[in-house]
């Protein structure tokens, strides 16, 4: 599942050379890059668990101290900003020339199966599981006949369209490729056959964006997030979509499938990464103090940072934007410069990375369950838990999960 991100390596980009731009051959910085996200993703759900800054299935009952909260609360929000874009950006590059190879009826079939099973797969099988494991961990009688009159409530009462945890990056991301598919049905000459080298002979693809445009995307995604946030603040979701994050997803996933006609993850220059990575380290952390010193975020005032018509608010949606775009910058020069190749534990990490971002769901739960009674900081239980998570989860789907017959066709 090269072209769809998480379900398969990326390292392979194959199209035809004569109706297809032509990508590297292999891209192996983009596939460390997929696996080093979804880590990021296993530490935040893991932040939360102790955090209870955001959303999530299992939350330890333990106070958390002003230090902790500050902490928990800067890297969440740093990942936050940029992670699941990024996710989508990648995703998005690789949307084009599948489409190039497969055409509109075999990109949409494709699409629906490798993205569209696991996310059956964990809203009817796991998700149902979690939930019945939870109310057991907190001693409710979540079921008094068992499991299975359980899971006849969660069908009946309609909680399954809300259950993909995870698998909403599923969800979203087979919606954009729809979106993408139907694009280029019904725009004229969109289907043009796309010579071999696009970057000097498809319209418009060898203009590479500079600064002033990528900031001009920042101020757009600024722009768009404020907005949205007024009719869903953050915090909120539709059906477990946060639309509160959607505009930096819609851009990114955009620029991602323009980035593959323009061949900009190769073009870019080690000179705009160093400046990219200085506005995320300069930029993000003085405006991250700042608007937490002015907003009065330490006096408690944090409803004006979460939606509507307050500076705090648009603040807020500016540094998000800025930090976000700024470290997936940096993050394309950085590792194509120094993590282009793979030894053995990347190639397995890779490997296994879809399979642990469909599972690590239940299996973070169950761990920060039996390690509820160790007490000690919070931080290094965090630390902890994302490294023993991670561990087991690595452990169980290359073990177990990808070689069961139902399951390794799709993971």
């Amino acid at each position: 599942m090269a072209q769809t991100l998480l379900s398969r390596p990326a390292a392979t980009a194959t199209m035809p050379a004569q109706n297809a731009p032509k990508a590297p051959a292999r891209l192996l910085y983009i596939d460390n890059l997929r696996w080093v996200m979804i880590m990021l993703v296993v530490s935040m759900h893991a932040a939360v668990t102790y955090s209870h800054l955001g959303s999530w299935y299992y939350m330890e009952d333990t106070p958390v101290s002003v230090a902790e909260t500050g902490i928990f609360a800067t890297y969440q929000a740093t990942l936050q900003s940029f992670f699941m874009g990024f996710l989508f950006f990648i995703a998005g590059y690789f949307v084009p020339g599948a489409y190039d190879k497969k055409g509109a009826a075999k990109f949409i079939r494709d699409r629906a199966f490798r993205l569209g099973l696991p996310l059956l797969f964990f809203v009817f099988v796991l998700q149902p599981i979690a939930i019945y494991c939870i109310g057991l961990f907190h001693g409710e009688d979540v079921a008094p006949r068992g499991f299975a009159d359980l899971y006849a409530r969660y069908i009946i009462n309609g909680r399954w369209l809300g259950g993909t945890g995870p698998l909403w990056f599923c969800e979203a991301l087979l919606i954009f490729c729809l979106g993408y598919a139907l694009f280029r049905t019904l725009r004229p000459g969109s289907n043009r056959q796309y010579p071999a080298n696009p970057v000097h002979s498809a319209k418009g693809a060898g203009i590479l964006p500079g600064k002033l445009k990528i900031w001009g995307l920042i101020l757009a995604i600024t722009v768009l997030t404020f907005l949205v946030r007024f009719p869903w603040p953050n915090g909120t979701a539709f059906y477990n979509l946060q639309f509160c994050y959607f505009s930096q997803y819609v851009l990114f996933f955009c620029a991602g499938t323009l980035a593959f006609r323009g061949d900009w993850l190769a073009r870019f220059s080690i000179s705009s990464g160093k400046y990219w990575g200085r506005v995320a380290l300069i930029g993000g952390l003085t405006g991250w103090v700042a608007l937490l010193v002015l907003g009065g975020a330490f006096k408690g005032q944090l409803a004006a940072y979460r939606g509507g018509l307050h500076w705090q608010s648009l603040g807020m949606a500016f540094w998000e934007a800025m930090t976000g775009t700024a470290i997936s910058m940096y993050l394309i020069v950085w590792f194509r410069q120094k993590f282009n190749r793979q030894g053995a534990a990347a190639r397995y990490f890779s490997a296994n990375a879809f399979a642990v971002y469909v599972f690590h769901t239940p299996i973070l739960i169950a761990l920060s369950r039996m390690i509820s009674g160790i007490h000690g900081p919070l931080l290094l239980k965090f630390c902890f838990l994302t490294l023993v998570s991670l561990a087991v989860s690595y452990a169980l789907c290359s073990m177990l999960f990808r070689k069961l017959p139902l399951l390794k066709q799709i993971l």
